[in-house]
């Protein structure tokens, strides 16, 4: 291994242990908060679950400020089978929190206005062969009654059988899919040695078809897949929605020194992208977001059921709703809501609403 490859390699292992003791000394500052904070004229809000202001006019402003996470996209793992060289959300740490700790993250969550989770990573059916975000996903409809349940995945490791016992309690599964060409694929990354990227993909949409889940595919156009034409492929697929995505720079994940990843040999300018979305322009699903409209309008959770701030180009963590409560949290988050309503973030998103001809 180059030496500068295993540097930076290190050198992202220590960031990851040094966040992680981070976390803690936050909750351990955190519990020690009403011992301190009426000697600052501050108290600790029972409704909010955090510090605010005791002054009226301050507590208004405090409470107007934080967002309603309507739609939060939970990346419970990092950990994932394919090496796309683009990836904003890479293999940092091994963690998943314990089933039962995601699930009460998940209630918070709920009981603080949440209506639609979307369950990505990393690779979400890794965990325990897709077992974990099976239970994650039949707990959310079943037992919290979330109008909208999601999953994004590359869709190597699905298997029928998975459709078979969760399949009634998801609404969309989401498939990444950059390019209909595999020797494309596998220059992105996205594949596995001889396997067939493009043919698993078919028999997801017949799947999703037989069990009565919403067919999504998501794409990052990027350097390599940026003059393709996938008219004929997307319009036999059919999907839902075909969300297209700008390749993204985000540091400390695909660019910069302590990245696992070098992404920037995929970005392509906001012309290029836009010559992409004009040659697909008569698709009907397609739903385009670009770089200004994707980088802060998404509520991320990372393992740590933590908020991800990317305001400064990098994903700042805020302290986990599971120590400090989501409105504490999601404070820190850096949320664009008129942004996510912007770009639709909010749409008919419950398959019992969508009407479809299965």
């Amino acid at each position: 291994m180059p030496l500068r490859v295993a540097g930076r390699r290190a050198l992202a292992l220590v960031r990851a242990v040094l966040a992680v003791l981070c976390e803690r000394l936050d909750a351990l500052s955190w519990s020690l908060q009403p011992l301190f904070l009426p000697l600052l004229g501050w108290s600790r809000s029972p409704t909010l679950g955090t510090a605010a202001p005791t002054a009226g006019s301050r507590r208004e402003e405090w409470e107007a400020e934080t967002p309603t996470p309507t739609s939060v996209n939970y990346h419970f793992t990092r950990q994932c089978n394919y090496k796309c060289g683009f990836c904003f959300h890479t293999a940092k740490t091994s963690f998943v929190l314990p089933l039962e700790e995601a699930k009460r993250g998940l209630k918070m969550l709920k009981e603080a206005g949440m209506e639609k989770i979307n369950f990505s990573g990393g690779e979400p059916f890794l965990q325990d062969r897709g077992e974990f975000v099976g239970k994650l996903v039949q707990f959310c409809k079943q037992e919290l009654k979330l109008p909208s349940v999601s999953i994004v995945s590359n869709g190597s490791l699905i298997r029928e059988q998975w459709f078979k016992k969760y399949g009634e309690y998801l609404d969309i599964l989401a498939i990444s899919c950059d390019s209909f060409v595999e020797e494309v694929n596998a220059l992105i990354g996205r594949g596995q040695g001889t396997r067939s990227h493009v043919g698993n993909l078919q028999r997801l949409r017949r799947w999703c078809r037989d069990y009565a889940v919403a067919f999504k595919l998501n794409s990052v156009i990027n350097r390599f897949n940026v003059e393709e034409d996938m008219n004929q492929q997307i319009q036999a697929l059919n999907p839902v929605r075909w969300k297209v995505f700008q390749c993204l720079l985000i540091e400390g994940e695909n660019c910069g020194e302590d990245a696992l990843r070098e992404a920037e040999k995929f970005v392509i300018s906001d012309e290029e992208f836009e010559q992409f979305l004009a040659r697909h322009k008569d698709i009907s699903c397609l739903v385009p977001e670009s770089n200004q409209k994707m980088k802060d309008s998404y509520l991320i959770l990372d393992e740590y059921m933590r908020f991800l701030n990317c305001q400064k180009g990098r994903k700042e963590p805020s302290r986990s709703i599971l120590d400090v409560g989501v409105e504490a949290a999601i404070k820190h988050s850096g949320f664009d809501e008129k942004m996510f309503l912007k770009r639709g973030g909010k749409y008919v998103w419950s398959k019992a609403d969508m009407k479809l001809d299965w």
